[in-house]
């Protein structure tokens, strides 16, 4: 018999990332959110969970540019605050907010490659 797959139908199941320097990027994910990776050679890292020991939730892609546009990843947070200052001290940059929106606040930030995520909390 075999085990059940932790995947979800339907359910979003991986985000990778393009990253143009991809120990900075690993830096920069370690040091504000505690991402820890696997390693599969100089070009990918697979991005694990802090929180578990669960499957890979996404990677590091290394390539030459980075794209603009496209979804918009937005992580959890507890305390929105604290997050803002660890990503300002990993050296992302803060682009929008933090603000109110219906939900709670949130706030948008660049990564070292230029990639834009956002950080929500419920206050």
């Amino acid at each position: 018999m075999s085990e059940p797959s932790p995947h979800r139908h339907h359910a979003i199941d991986y985000v990778e990332f393009t990253v143009t320097n991809l120990a900075e990027a690993k830096r920069f994910y370690a040091d504000a959110f505690g991402w820890q990776f696997n390693d599969y050679g100089p070009g990918y890292a697979g991005i694990r969970s802090p929180h578990d020991s669960g499957p890979e939730v996404g990677g590091l892609r290394l390539d030459q540019a980075v794209q603009p546009g496209g979804p918009l990843v937005l992580l959890y947070s507890v305390d929105l605050d604290r997050s803002v200052q660890a990503v300002k001290e990993a050296g992302g940059q803060v682009v929008k907010g933090p603000y109110e929106f219906p939900g709670g606040r949130r706030f948008h930030f660049t990564d070292p490659s230029g990639n834009e995520l956002g950080a929500w909390a419920e206050r």
